[in-house]
């Protein structure tokens, strides 16, 4: 019980509620001793003027006035006159004068915590104005034994007294919390417990419920959390699916490519000028379809084998991305350029490195040709001294704002309708194994621009250089 929540708010609230009646005893118990001593003063009073009345009291009758009064002697100012009426001996000197007549509640509290921390009886005096009006002064003397005696009793049954309401309040808050707070709280536990047993079943989402307004934003924050994660195990589980479908497709087509490829070794002994001429392009593009396919495999299996680093010339690789890309251009009024230094040599994978370019050229390609208007797609490169930088630029409308917000999210990125994303996914996990990034540089209705920074210093790990 203890260590639940609810048993230690019962216990704070025992504890907080007892300090605050012991802050509230203190003054109780000196406004008792003003009490007290106020009670003494009009005994005292009372026996003064029964003697008053008659002047021949017998002595013990006046040693009886004294001793219902609880005082020693008794002292009355009238007229500008002070008359002692009634005295008889006192055991010992008097150590203290307490004035009544317009105390301070700082001076009540201190008078009373100085007589219960002097445990010995004294004799002290004690200053008041008489009740009614009979007389200027009244003033005793009276031992502290019985005041002491009379003020313990009275904090310790204030104290029991207080012991028993805090444990009643406490008692009454704990239930009453427990009710309105910690039963929905568990209730949100209970929906968090069942959610998790099968977090991909919608029905098992908490609909919020409570009337209690943070407690009821919780829960929608906790709707809102599900909601994201069971869409999100669904996509993952689509992208499952996909990933086999895919696997099995690429098995079955890299078949059908190998046996094309043979087929293509026979163009190579063609005459004919033109075949002489797109052979190898065609057969090119076949054996990049078949290793396109084997790495799909690899990936379903695991993730996207590590590059194969060797010195490549950029210029070859983008040449043949051109190449292929200007024989899909068809009827659309779409240009290349290409501006590589001939001499510029990078260390990458070049089967991965033509397929990041090629999906960004195509994506271009693509984006020009939805517009209906011509256009141009052009390919640059420089280097720094850490970095080649390779920038694919093209005039189309630019990426939507859904696209940015999404633009390496698969099945989210797409920029043209029907469009999964995954292109741009792909390549940013191929640039990501050679250590390096693919950044959006400037997008708008003038143009897009991609930026791929290689670095030329090894940083990766897993990078096998060939």
């Amino acid at each position: 019980m203890f260590r639940s929540l609810s048993g230690r708010f019962l216990i704070l609230t025992a504890i907080f509620v007892i300090l605050a009646e012991v802050l509230i005893l203190v003054p109780s118990i000196a406004r008792f001793r003003e009490d007290y001593l106020l009670s003494r003063l009009e005994r005292a009073q009372i026996a003064s003027l029964a003697l008053l009345a008659d002047d021949m009291i017998a002595p013990d009758l006046e040693q009886e006035l004294l001793r219902n009064a609880e005082v020693y002697n008794v002292v009355l100012r009238r007229d500008e006159a002070r008359q002692l009426v009634l005295s008889s001996p006192v055991p010992g000197p008097v150590t203290d004068t307490y004035d009544l007549r317009d105390p301070t509640a700082a001076e009540l509290i201190r008078e009373a915590i100085v007589t219960l921390w002097r445990p010995e009886n004294q004799v002290i005096r004690v200053i008041g104005n008489p009740v009614r009006e009979a007389g200027l002064l009244i003033e005793v003397t009276m031992p502290t034994g019985p005041l002491r005696t009379a003020m313990l009793e009275y904090g310790i049954n204030m104290f029991f007294l207080s012991a028993v309401f805090s444990i009643f309040t406490a008692v009454l808050l704990f239930l009453a919390v427990r009710s309105f707070i910690l039963r929905p709280i568990k209730g949100v536990i209970t929906h968090m417990q069942v959610y998790a047993e099968d977090p991909e079943d919608s029905r098992r989402i908490i609909e919020p419920s409570a009337s209690v307004r943070d407690l009821r934003d919780a829960e929608v924050a906790l709707h809102d959390l599900q909601t994201q994660l069971t869409n999100a195990l669904r996509q993952k589980e689509r992208l499952a699916q996909l990933g086999s479908a895919v696997a099995k497709i690429s098995h079955d087509l890299r078949n059908i490519l190998t046996s094309a490829q043979l087929f293509t070794d026979r163009l190579e002994i063609s005459e004919d000028p033109a075949v002489k001429r797109l052979a190898p392009k065609v057969i090119n593009s076949i054996t990049r379809a078949v290793n396109l396919c084997e790495a799909t495999l690899a990936f379903g299996r695991a993730e996207e084998p590590a590059p194969r680093l060797s010195q490549v010339a950029l210029i070859d690789v983008v040449g043949d991305v051109i190449d292929s890309e200007r024989l899909a251009v068809g009827e659309h009024d779409i240009s290349f350029a290409e501006d590589i230094p001939a001499t510029l040599r990078l260390r990458a994978d070049p089967e991965q490195l033509y397929r990041v370019i090629f999906n960004l050229v195509r994506n271009a390609r693509q984006a020009i040709e939805n517009t209906g208007a011509p256009g141009e797609i052009a390919v640059s490169a420089e280097e720094t001294d850490s970095h080649w930088l390779i920038r694919v630029s093209d005039t189309g409308p630019g990426l939507p704002p859904k696209a940015r917000e999404n633009l390496f999210t698969p099945f989210q990125g797409g920029a043209r309708k029907g469009g999964t994303g995954l292109g741009l996914v792909i390549s940013a996990e191929l640039i990501r194994g050679h250590g390096g990034q693919i950044e959006l540089e400037s997008t708008g209705p003038t143009g897009t621009t991609f930026l791929i920074l290689l670095p030329k210093e090894i940083t990766g790990v897993g990078l096998a250089a060939r």
